[in-house]
Parts: structure tokens; C-alpha cells; sequence
């Protein structure tokens, strides 16, 4: 029998011979340990860079009627008591389109609001500066992005520190390692040894070197929007025109919830919406805290600050893209801690899609978990929030890999997780194919009874590639799998993460272009960046 099979650090990457086949499955029956010789620097085959697509029907977790009284409720909430926007500009430009203003708060006519969201692209194309790269935001795609924006980092050591751009840069490589994770979802951790005033050069910077996937910007403030426009421009190589002809960095923008939107925020969406960058206004509403305890008030609140921070985009120019966010969730009752990963945050996804399709808009949602540990509780929230993210019909994935401690922390074991997490979602979306082929009537005829199909042609032709072949699971039988050091799900996804970080190797960019780039960040930075509080 001829077999190769290796490890990475205790993670099995196995190649088997065709006439190894059914002799590999008695062996296993039997409890027989694989021979171990053959390379070690093989790693799991990924599928190549594509977005998968929601082929099924997405739940509807509420009725047309009570969905209209969502609807309804958040019409009220913008026209009887409406939402304070911080800034004197934002307000002077919802006032001219026909909205009430009264110092800060603002409000708006309903049939303000269903007019103005009419404007709304129902998809776009969210550009990269690798063409293959490019996504379609809307329909039945999907985009899984990274984690993004937790204060603190747990490396290959297993140790929680504050982030550092080092640790930045192990994420950045580490998703441009993974073809399920589709673009860079803002910071995967705060590199926070950067200053404030020039942390968005820098970072923005390591995006586009280290990856050649999606690129985001934080809404804080117009010249770090501008700054990333530029930086985009660069890396794309376009002119001004073409760039705001073709979406190439998206930001999010957070309600200050319950029903505010602040000045940085909202100068950021100026920027954005003016040069047609898409925006994904996504209120953050946990149910209890604030918003309603009741998963229908909390919703509706959700509702009525998406519509508002939708309608300002095509108030400053009609048909600049924007996705409408859910991120309604609860807390613990006990502690005021947010909750994630909860049936209550899964349904809430699924209402969140239901309004997202009723005004034909993208959506955003996100796999996110409260779990302190890469544990148990870190997979069954994450997946808890996938079911609730997918079947509700997500376009833009927020989170999607290395997400832990509701957002404070980022894990590069996660990572890996969730990618393996990810590509079993884009497997399982895969349609079944039917057809004389498919149905395999010849194969069953050359087996007939109590055979089996090990060997047929139909099978053999077909073993490598037919079924998903995960990263992490271990499906030795017992007797192998303890002779190999017991090895669990965190330690496989660390060796891992280890591995692939030292066989990156960073995307092609050419010379002229890192020149220009690295030119543009170091004349900004010279210039002192933004200004801070601090």
C-alpha cells in the first residue's frame, strides 16, 4: 500500500494513493496507526478565493405584518421623537432636504424616509487593488471579513497583551494566508504603539502591503477618510474619477445608540458618501442596555437609526452605497456584560435581514462570541452567530475570523478557527448537483448488495476533492489520535497559525507603486497626521 502522510505540528495532512483506499479504511476499522513518513511542510488544501452564495431561502423569523410593524414603529421613532445628530453641517443639510431640526435633534417626515432609502443601490462592487479580489456586496453574495478593532491580542504564546503592530501584522498576515476571509474588516487588532494622529497611516499602510484584500477605514474625523481614499488611489493606481466610480474602502459607521450620531461619524460619512464609498451604518443596540429588553422594541430602535444614517448618505449625494448593519444583541442581566452568540442574537440577525431585503439594501452582520478562552464556548456562539449571520442573509460579514471576548480581545488560533469555521459555511452553501453523473447508477450497479464503493472508479476519480476536508477536526480513531499527543482544537489551530506565518510570503506589489505609497505615508506623518485628544 502506498501512502504519504505528514504533520505540522501534530496536524495531520495526510495524501492517500488510490489503491490505498479501501485498505486505509479496514486499517482504520482495526485501529491501525498510518505511517508517518513523508513531508512535513504540507499544509490543508484551501479552495481558491470566491465568494460562496445563499442559495437557500433566508429565514423569515417574523410575518409581512409584524415585519410592517417594525417598519412602522421605526417611522415614528424618526418623526415623534427623532435623533440627535452632533454635527452643525449634517443638521444644516438634513434641514434643506426637509427635515425638522430643533438643536441637535432631528426629525423626519416617514415619507421623507421611505423617498430618499428609494436611492439605495440594492449591490455594488467593492474594488481591491487585486482586481481577483473584487467583491459584489449584495444579492445572494456573501464577504467574510476579518476581525476587527479589539484593544488586545492573545499570540501563538497563548498570552493576552495589549496590541501592538507587530501583532497587527501577524493578523494581517495570517488573513492573507486564509482565501475564505475576503477583505481586512478594519484593524484585526489596535496597533496601539502607533500615535493616535498617524495609527490610520500606518495601519492603512501594512493593509495594502501584507494583503491585497478589501480595505477599511475608521469614520473618524474627514482627514483620515481622505487619507485612505488617497492611500487607496495609490495602491489601485487609478485617478480621483475613477476611484469614485468604483468603491474601493468602505467604513462603519456605529450609532452612538440609543439614537445619536456623533461629529466625527458623521463628517467621515460626508467624506465618504461624496466620493460614492460604501458605508455600512450599523446601530449598536443591545437589548436591555441601549435599547428595549424586548427583542422587538430593540429591533425597531436598530431599524430607526439604520433608516436615519441612510437616508443623511443620500442626502449628500443619491446612490452612494450603503448596507444596512445589525448588531442587536443582549447582555447579561446580572452584570450589564454584552452577550453574543445568544438565541436572542441569532434572531435578531434574522429580522435584521428580513428589513435589510425589505428596502433592497446589502447587509451586515457578524460571528461574534463573549468567550474569554478559545474553548467551547468560543465555537458554539461563533456558530450560533453564523447560523443567525448566513440564514438571515448576510452580505458583508463584520468579525468573521478572530473575534473573542465580545470584541476586546483578537486570537490568531481564533483566526484559524474561524476560517476553518467559514469555509465549512461556503461548503455547506454549495449547490447539490443532480444529474446522470451525480446519481452514480452505474457505480451502485457495479457494486450491487453488500459490497462497497471504495474502489469503483466513481469514487476514486472523485475522493480528494468530492467532500470538505476541514482544517482543524481530528477524525483518527482513538488509539492513533492518543499516540499522537492528544492533540485538541486550539493546539492544531496555533500550530497552524505558527505555520502559515512562517511560509508568508506578502503579495505582489510593484516597486514604483510601494514607493509612491510609502512616500505618501511618511510626508503625512511628517505632518503630524490628524490632531487628537491626546
Amino acid at each position: 500500500m502506498a501512502e504519504s502522510s505528514g504533520s505540522v505540528d501534530g496536524v495531520e495532512a495526510t495524501v492517500v494513493s488510490d489503491a490505498a483506499v479501501s485498505a486505509l479504511a479496514e486499517g482504520r476499522r482495526r485501529g491501525r496507526t498510518r505511517p508517518s513518513h513523508g513531508t512535513r511542510n504540507q499544509l490543508p488544501q484551501q479552495r481558491a478565493f470566491h465568494q460562496p452564495r445563499l442559495r437557500l431561502a433566508p429565514i423569515a423569523v417574523v410575518s409581512d405584518d409584524e415585519l410592517e410593524s417594525i417598519h412602522d414603529a421605526s417611522l415614528r421613532i424618526l418623526a415623534e421623537i427623532g435623533m440627535n445628530f452632533l454635527d452643525d453641517e449634517s443638521r444644516s443639510m438634513l434641514a434643506a432636504a426637509g427635515a425638522t431640526v430643533e438643536g441637535e435633534r432631528v426629525r423626519f417626515d416617514p415619507e421623507m424616509v421611505v423617498e430618499r432609502i428609494r436611492t439605495c443601490p440594492s449591490s455594488f462592487r467593492l474594488h481591491s487593488r487585486n482586481p481577483k479580489r473584487t467583491l459584489t456586496i449584495g444579492g445572494n453574495h456573501l464577504a467574510f471579513g476579518s476581525v476587527g478593532s479589539p484593544p488586545n491580542f492573545v499570540g501563538l504564546d497563548g498570552v493576552r497583551r495589549p496590541g501592538t503592530r507587530d501583532a497587527y501584522r501577524d493578523l494581517l498576515k495570517l488573513c492573507q494566508s486564509f482565501e475564505i476571509i475576503h477583505f481586512i474588516g478594519g484593524y484585526p487588532v489596535e496597533p496601539i504603539d502607533l500615535h493616535a494622529s498617524i495609527r490610520h497611516l500606518g495601519a492603512a499602510h501594512d493593509v495594502l502591503v501584507y494583503t491585497d484584500k478589501g480595505l477599511h477605514s475608521y469614520s473618524l474625523g474627514r482627514q483620515k477618510n481622505r487619507d485612505l481614499l488617497e492611500m487607496a488611489r495609490i495602491a489601485r493606481q487609478v485617478d480621483d474619477a475613477r476611484l469614485d466610480e468604483e468603491p474601493s474602502v468602505f467604513t462603519v459607521v456605529n450609532s452612538s445608540s440609543p439614537l445619536r450620531l456623533d461629529t466625527p461619524m458623521l463628517q467621515g460619512m460626508i467624506e465618504f458618501a461624496l466620493r460614492n464609498q460604501p458605508i455600512i451604518m450599523t446601530p449598536f443596540t443591545l437589548a436591555g442596555a441601549m435599547a428595549p429588553i424586548t427583542l422587538a422594541g430593540a429591533v425597531a430602535q436598530q431599524n430607526a437609526e439604520a433608516l436615519a444614517g441612510m437616508v443623511f448618505t443620500q442626502v449628500v449625494r443619491p446612490g452612494a452605497p450603503v448596507v444596512y448593519g445589525g448588531f442587536t444583541s443582549n447582555v447579561d442581566m446580572q452584570s450589564g456584560a454584552p452577550a453574543f452568540g445568544t438565541p436572542e442574537y441569532a434572531r435578531t440577525a434574522w429580522l435584521g435581514g428580513q428589513l435589510a431585503r425589505r428596502y433592497a439594501v446589502p447587509y451586515r452582520s457578524s460571528n461574534v462570541n463573549a468567550a474569554n478562552s478559545l474553548d467551547a464556548q468560543a465555537a458554539y456562539e461563533s456558530v450560533f452567530s453564523l447560523w443567525g449571520a448566513v440564514m438571515g442573509g448576510v452580505n458583508f460579514l463584520m468579525h468573521g475570523a478572530g473575534w473573542m471576548e465580545g470584541g476586546l480581545q483578537a486570537s490568531a488560533a481564533k483566526l484559524v478557527l474561524d476560517a476553518d469555521l467559514l469555509a465549512m459555511v461556503a461548503a455547506m452553501l454549495d449547490p447539490i448537483v443532480v444529474d446522470d453523473d451525480t446519481l452514480a447508477f452505474d457505480a451502485i450497479r457495479e457494486v450491487g448488495p453488500g459490497g462497497h464503493f471504495f474502489g469503483v472508479e466513481h469514487t476514486q476519480s472523485r475522493f480528494r476533492t468530492e467532500f470538505y476536508r476541514p482544517l482543524i477536526s481530528d477524525w483518527r480513531n482513538y488509539e492513533t489520535w492518543e499516540e499522537a499527543g492528544r492533540p485538541d482544537a486550539v493546539s492544531k489551530a496555533t500550530a497552524l497559525a505558527r505555520r502559515y506565518l512562517e511560509i508568508y510570503e506578502p503579495p505582489a506589489m510593484d516597486d514604483a507603486v510601494r514607493e509612491e505609497l510609502d512616500d505618501f505615508v511618511a510626508r503625512r506623518t511628517a505632518e503630524g497626521g490628524v490632531p487628537t485628544d491626546f
